[in-house]
């Protein structure tokens, strides 16, 4: 919806600001805007080394499992919703 208006995708990586321009945040559950929350600094993170050291050292298999399968569960519901659009 962004780029419809505006031509350019926004550049950033505020999950956040991203749901609020496409127009989906206002319809997100208390759970789905709580995953952005969660997954946002993971994104951050991950993207510089010394960050990364520390992030892979707090995230055991089993809290990555479940990060992945509710941002899984995100993906598919924001595709569904912007495809609708």
């Amino acid at each position: 919806m962004h780029l419809k208006k505006n031509g350019n995708p926004p550049y950033t990586h505020n999950l956040n600001y991203l749901a609020t321009q496409s127009g989906i945040y206002e319809k997100m559950t208390e759970e789905q805007k709580d995953t952005i929350d969660l997954i946002e600094p993971l994104n951050v993170e991950a993207r510089y080394p010394t960050y990364k050291e520390k992030l892979m050292k707090t995230l055991s298999y089993e809290r990555c499992k479940e990060i992945f399968q509710k941002t899984e569960t995100l993906y598919q519901w924001i595709k569904k919703k912007l495809s609708n659009a």
